[in-house]
């Protein structure tokens, strides 16, 4: 079974608006059993969508559609469909009276092209959009079913969950599949590549695995395909035995949640807290701490000390450290992590300090050195890094690293 998806709009085309329906719906055609082989963007013109349509329909069962179904002169989806299924636009009672319902609630007027909303093609079948005027609507022919719904991320996600899918589930025989996702960090993906050739070479073929790098970390998800799921989760169980053999020490969480998440729950077990002193990280550390749900429970609070007066005179750093050794170097980090816990009164506390460029390196602290310590209540370490010379991949691989840092800690207690 193969699915494609077909965005609908001149928007995307020019950057202005970000699709992020195709993301959303390849994650959710995947949960069914539906891969994605193909996907485009084109423009609001009659011809593109033909040719779109034409082309899609000779190698696809599933046709999702999305964009081009508001009340304007650019929105030509639904009068193009009609050519497409050589069908004309007729009437939608029940579409007409939501439509009414929705301008009387708001004390709108209703315009012409208001009502033009309910006009749908006779051939298709309504789904109901329940947070706006413009209806999705399927059409079905010689075994490919075509989907189109409105651009509106909130209105076409709640068409989709609850009109399309159990639609297709009830027309479509679907396979099963089953996906396990594993996040590592601290290795490179031609790294983590090298060190599970075997096992990946050893894969049968109706289970795939993927590389998913981002920055500072890679997920490897696997996908099973059958026709029982429970016989791929016995499959996938040595496999999955193997890889902690292989790379154990590089993952930190099966399925999706974040470091900050997982660290998060942990902290939250142990009935712990923590606080940062961030410098070259300029408060990310912070930020994706307090991005979980629940933090309050145990992140006390930051101090974002950028300049070195801010470091002797907020956290307690001795001077004497800083002219020294520098701001970027052990002695410094160490200093500003157990201040910052026993100012705070915290049990773990995280330091930052480092040269996110891209100037200010020298031969002796290039840019992107970053120097990370973790206070505890019994010990404080710190570590060198080396992370290359973009500043934005810097900040954001020191304060993963910091995280792993502390993640470690806690699973020695």
């Amino acid at each position: 079974m193969n699915a494609e998806i077909i965005t609908i709009g001149d928007e995307l085309l020019l950057g202005q608006v970000i699709d992020t329906n195709s993301s959303w719906l390849g994650q959710e055609l995947n949960k069914i059993g539906l891969r994605v082989h193909y996907k485009s963007a084109i423009s609001d013109s009659r011809e593109a969508i033909l040719s779109s349509l034409f082309e899609a329909s000779k190698r696809s069962n599933i046709i999702i559609i999305t964009g081009g179904l508001g009340p304007t002169k650019d929105d030509i989806t639904k009068t193009t469909m009609c050519e497409f299924f050589k069908s004309e636009l007729v009437l939608n009672q029940k579409v007409l009276e939501w439509v009414q319902s929705i301008f009387k609630n708001r004390n709108l007027p209703m315009l012409e092209s208001n009502n033009q909303q309910a006009m749908v093609p006779k051939n298709c079948e309504v789904l109901w959009n329940r947070n706006g005027t413009a209806p999705g609507m399927w059409f079905y022919e010689n075994g490919v079913a075509y989907i189109s719904m409105p651009g509106v991320p909130f209105e076409m996600k709640t068409i989709f969950e609850e009109e399309v899918i159990p639609k297709i589930k009830t027309i479509f025989k679907l396979p099963s599949i089953l996906h396990r996702t594993f996040q590592t960090i601290g290795i490179g993906e031609s790294f983590l590549a090298k060190r599970i050739i075997l096992l990946e070479d050893a894969l049968p073929a109706h289970i795939k695995l993927a590389y998913l790098p981002a920055v500072g970390s890679v997920r490897l998800r696997f996908s099973a395909f059958g026709d029982n799921k429970q016989k791929l989760a016995s499959e996938l169980e040595p496999i999955v035995a193997h890889l902690y053999q292989l790379i154990g020490e590089a993952i930190f969480a099966e399925g999706e949640n974040s470091i900050a998440e997982i660290v998060g729950e942990i902290l939250t077990a142990r009935k712990k807290n923590i606080a940062t002193a961030e410098s070259c990280t300029g408060g990310f550390l912070a930020h994706l701490i307090t991005l979980v749900p629940g933090s309050s429970n145990y992140f006390i609070g930051s101090i974002l000390s950028y300049a070195n007066e801010i470091k002797i005179k907020e956290i307690g750093v001795n001077e004497n450290t800083i002219n020294q050794h520098g701001a970027v170097s052990e002695a410094c980090v160490i200093e500003m992590a157990s201040k910052i816990r026993t100012k705070f009164n915290t049990d773990y506390a995280l330091a930052t300090s480092g040269i996110a460029g891209p100037s200010g390196g020298t031969t002796l602290k290039p840019v992107g050195t970053v120097w990370i310590a973790l206070a505890t209540p019994s010990h404080t370490i710190a570590k060198c890094f080396q992370f290359g010379d973009n500043r934005e991949r810097t900040i954001q691989r020191s304060a993963l690293a910091a995280l792993e840092m502390l993640r470690q800690e806690l699973l020695k207690v």
